[in-house]
Parts: structure tokens; sequence; C-alpha cells
């Protein structure tokens, strides 16, 4: 790490190198991460409605279990903590929205911050390297987009985690390869931090979190067999009080046996199989393959991938010159402990993902603010000129919107001027290299506001049904569109207090004109109102016209495209491939 931390960010912040500088783009990292909470648009993935949807029904049956669903084979796919959260997040249903289930998260997300600054203070000394720490864990777009989504990975990287931090913070205080570790009172409190995490994601998760834990401990220890069995004996403690936390669900459910089938076979053993092979898929799995997840770390950090990549180049090199090789202060012994095991024990299994490793991105922040100045410069230079390439792309977004006539002109005026800004900061990074670090991690933000200021007239009147056209269809049958597993649930914020029935509506967009008039007959038929997705042989109206009244309509956002329709012609005007309507549409009323 570097010799004086604090003294090696001088002349790095276009505002200067004072800590008011430091605090505000703190404080502008955090503001990009409030906007838009409760918006359809929010980077996430499906399963977010998934759990939106069997919190929503255990709610509804005023039982805190057995958990509800009406999706097969979608019940017990995660353990009830998540579930609870949402239920209490959301008054049991008296107020429903996607903005009060997904701020436990960012509740998490923010104290994970804070973790990371005081960890980086705690080393450094300098409460400018702690804010550089926080922006930076702020900055990855895998805290972005499931850091303050409806999912798991928040909850539970702030408690599986906490335990390292602990750790990690007794060292600091307690320096010496002979000081005792933490004792069996903070091993008890680490194991109900570790059964708080299980109890969030899986039971599965113990073994990355006991073996970083355990590993961690030893790599900052002089090593003999008493001290060897007494932090063995200590962390088995832990695993075995949060393994017998986790366990209470089998006692309180009361259909325990489905638990067992549905999440620990099915949820949990049947990612340990794969039909094509363990070795193939390891080997020659594609995105599935060991070779893929050894990136993980890189495609987490997003836009501040090539950043990382010139992380591991400087430890590379450094690894690699005999003046490197004398041992390194303990607190960095745990943060390459804490990302090599957890990339290790996610390599193992058939199903991988990168996703797995968030709840390591902490210590990968805290290793980047320590090396930040040692980074050379031309590894912030391609994600400058990537955060550019956003930029543009959400400005122009944000002007083929106001041609559509959706949003205001406040809210064209407030993209552009974002977009602008974040411009700004990408030409004075580019230009002056003593800023290009820190304008990379601005301009990273200025993408995430931009992303949010572009998408906020899709979450206003635009994107969303009038109180008429609610009004018009309360207690009654929907057929709504649903690509995706739980994808309906979205229309219980768009359309609630209806009974809902998804239809696959992306498949049928691309139907010839005369086949799609018939489904939409077909479903008009057997139920009282259909939503109905814009199709290509349709301009301003829907195919039913005459034979069907239009409630409402809203703007929605096209993410299924078929080969050919965004072409380099058409790139520049999103318009054309990017929007299509959404129409609510009922039977003509019959005569009395």
């Amino acid at each position: 790490m570097p010799a004086s931390p604090g003294s090696s960010l001088q002349a790095t912040l276009p505002v200067g190198n004072s800590i008011w500088g430091w605090l505000g783009l703190l404080a502008f990292a955090l503001g990009s991460y409030l906007l838009g909470l409760g918006g359809q648009y929010l980077p996430t993935n499906g399963d977010e409605l998934v759990y939106t949807h069997i919190a929503r029904l255990t709610a509804a049956s005023g039982n805190w279990l057995p958990l509800v669903s009406e999706l097969d084979q979608m019940r017990n796919t995660k353990p009830p903590l998540l579930f609870w959260q949402a239920m209490l997040a959301g008054g049991w249903g008296s107020h429903w929205s996607m903005a009060a289930l997904r701020t436990p998260s960012l509740i998490y997300t923010f104290l994970i911050t804070l973790a990371v600054g005081w960890s980086v203070q705690q080393i450094t000394r300098d409460l400018r390297s702690a804010c550089l720490g926080a922006c930076i864990y702020l900055a990855f777009f895998c805290t972005f987009r499931f850091g303050r989504t409806y999912l798991t990975s928040a909850p539970e990287s702030f408690w599986l985690n906490l335990p390292m931090f602990g750790l990690l913070w007794w060292k600091l205080k307690n320096a010496g390869p002979d000081a005792a570790g933490p004792g069996w009172l903070a091993h008890i409190g680490f194991g109900l931090a570790l059964g708080l995490g299980l109890a969030y994601k899986s039971f599965a998760l113990i073994a990355p979190a006991a073996a970083t834990l355990w590993c961690a401990q030893l790599a900052t220890a002089t090593l003999n067999w008493h001290r060897v069995f007494e932090v063995s004996a200590r962390v088995l403690l832990s695993a075995v009080i949060a393994l017998g936390f986790f366990g209470l669900w089998f006692v309180l459910d009361p259909d325990p046996a489905a638990v067992w089938q549905e999440f620990v076979l099915g949820e949990n053993a049947g990612k340990m199989s794969n039909p094509a092979g363990y070795w193939h898929t390891a080997l020659l799995g594609g995105g599935f393959s060991v070779w893929a997840q050894l990136l993980g770390y890189v495609q987490n950090a997003g836009l501040l991938a090539f950043v990382v990549l010139g992380l591991m180049a400087l430890g590379l090199v450094q690894g690699l010159r005999a003046g490197h090789l004398k041992p390194a202060p303990a607190h960095l012994r745990i943060l390459l402990v804490w990302l090599a095991v957890w990339l290790l024990v996610f390599t193992l299994p058939s199903q991988r993902s990168a996703r797995y490793l968030i709840p390591a991105m902490p210590a990968l922040a805290m290793l980047l603010a320590l090396y930040w100045q040692r980074i050379a410069r031309g590894w912030f230079v391609p994600s400058l000129l990537l955060c550019g390439v956003f930029i543009a792309v959400l400005g122009r977004i944000g002007w083929a919107e106001q041609a559509l006539n959706i949003g205001t002109s406040a809210d064209l005026v407030m993209t552009e001027l974002a977009a602008t800004m974040g411009l700004l900061l990408v030409v004075l990074g580019l230009i002056k290299p003593a800023w290009t670090r820190t304008c990379t991690l601005a301009a990273t933000f200025a993408v995430f506001a931009v992303f949010g200021l572009a998408t906020a007239p899709l979450n206003g009147d635009s994107g969303r049904y009038s109180a008429s056209s609610k009004a018009a269809v309360q207690q009654q049958r929907i057929a709504v569109p649903s690509s995706f597993n739980g994808q309906f649930e979205r229309f219980e914020f768009l359309l609630p207090g209806n009974r809902l029935t998804p239809y696959d509506g992306d498949a049928r967009a691309f139907l010839p004109a005369a086949d799609n008039a018939a489904e939409l007959q077909r479903l008009l038929t057997r139920h009282d109102a259909v939503v109905w997705l814009q199709t290509r042989a349709e301009t301003v109206q829907p195919l039913c016209l005459p034979a069907c009244v239009v409630l409402g309509q809203r703007w929605e956002v096209k993410g299924r495209h078929q080969s050919g329709e965004i072409t380099l012609a058409n790139l520049w005007y999103p318009q054309q491939w990017l929007f299509r309507r959404e129409w609510l549409v009922s039977r003509p009323a019959q005569p009395s």
C-alpha cells in the first residue's frame, strides 16, 4: 500500500483537495442512488418481481409462514427473512410500493458504504481516503444494480461481511501476529450475524463466509497447532450458531417437507449438477465457465472494470519484484483472503455467476482506495471514455422521449443539463491528468444520475395509467403481458386491485397483424380487460378497434428486439426501437 495514502490524494479533485470536495462527491453518489428508487426501470433482474409476488401473497394471507405463491415451483425460493422484510416495509400491503420495498436494501447498502469508509479511515487515518473508498464501492455497477432493488444482495452482504469488518477493525487495534484473535464471545456474535445473512439467502453461504473468516485469522497470526485449533474451534462455533439460526425455518414453517424439497433440493442442490457435465461446463461453459468466473470482480465493477484490471496488473508487477516479498500488513492480507476465498468457493458449483461474488466487493473497494494513486492513469482513461459513451446515449434517449411527448420540458432540461455536466467531467479528466482518477469516479455517478433522470418521465404520467383508467377496471379480470417469471407482478403497482392473468406479450408482438388481432379478440372474450403491447402493425391504435374500447394508455420500454430492428441507420433514433405504447382495452359495453 502507499506509504502515505492521505498525501497521495493531493490535487486529485477538480474542486480542490479539501475534505469538502470529497464529501461533496460522496453526497453526489448517495443522491444518484436515491434518484428513481421506486421507478419501473431501475437496473435489476426479473427475480425482483418473483420475490415481490411471494411477499405480497404471504402478507395477504395474514401469516408469517408458510410462504405463498401462485407461480409453479417458485414459493420457497429464498428464506423467509427476505419476505418478512418486505411485508413489514410494505405495511402488510397497506402502503405497497416499490420504493417502500426497496428502501431496506438501500439502507443496508449505505451501511456497507459506511463500513468501507470507516475501515479505510482506520487504515490510512485520512478522511479523504475514507470518502474515496466509500465512493468506489458505490461506483461499482453491481452495487448500483443490486444494492437498492428488492433482492438479497445488500442484506446478505451486510450480515455476512459484518464478522470480516469486525476482524479487520480488531486487527487494526491489536497489531502483531502473536496477538490473540477475537474471543469466544466475539465469535458468538459472528455466528448470529452469519445466521442473519443465511436467513436472507441460503445456508450454503456458510461455506465461503466461514472459510473466509477462518483463513483470514490464520493469515494474520503466528501459526502453531494450538492457534490453528483455537481458531478452528471458534469459527466452527460461529458456523454452528449460524446454521442453527437458519434451521429455525424448518421449526417455524408448518410445511417443512416443502422447504426441504423446494429450497434445499431444488434451489441449492440443483446448482451442483449440470446436464452438460461438470467439467464441460467448467472449462467450455462460456459465461458459466471457470474462466469467466475468474473475471467476476472485473464484471461486477462495471464502468470501473479497467481500473480493476489495472489493480490486478499492479499486484502482479509488485508480486514479481523481489523487494515486495516482505510480509504484507495484516489488513492487506485480510482483504486479499476475503477476495480469494469467495472467488475460489464460487468456482466449484456448476452454476457460476459474478453476482455470487458481490459480498466480497467491499474488500475490492478498500484495495482500490489504498492503491488508487499507484494504478497507472492509462487504466482510468478507458473507463472515462466509456462513461462518456453512456452519458451521450442516455442524453440522446432523453431527447427522443421529448420528441414522443414523454415527460415535460423540465424533464428534458434536467436530463440534458446532467448529461452536459457529465460530458464536461469526461473532457476535464482527459485533458488534465491530475484530475483523471477523480473525474472517472464523478463521471460514473453522472452516468447513474443521467440514467435516473432519463427514466424519470416513464415513472410519471407518461408511463402510468391515469386515475380514471384505474378506476374503470377495479376488481376485474385483466390479461397482462408477461414474458418472464413473475413479470406480470409489475401490474400490481400499475393496476392494483384486480385479478391478473399473464400471457406472453413479447412473443405475440412479432406475429402477423391478423394473428395479433385474433389473439387480442380471444383475450377479450375471456377477460374483462386486456393490457395490450403495441405490435409492428399498430401505430396509434390497437388492432381491435372499433370492436374494443381503449380505457387508457402509457409508454413502455421495449426489452426484446427481433434481428434487424436495431441498425446503424436507426441507432441514433431510439424512438424507433426503444419505446412502444401499451393500451388498456375492454369489450364495448353491451346495450341494455
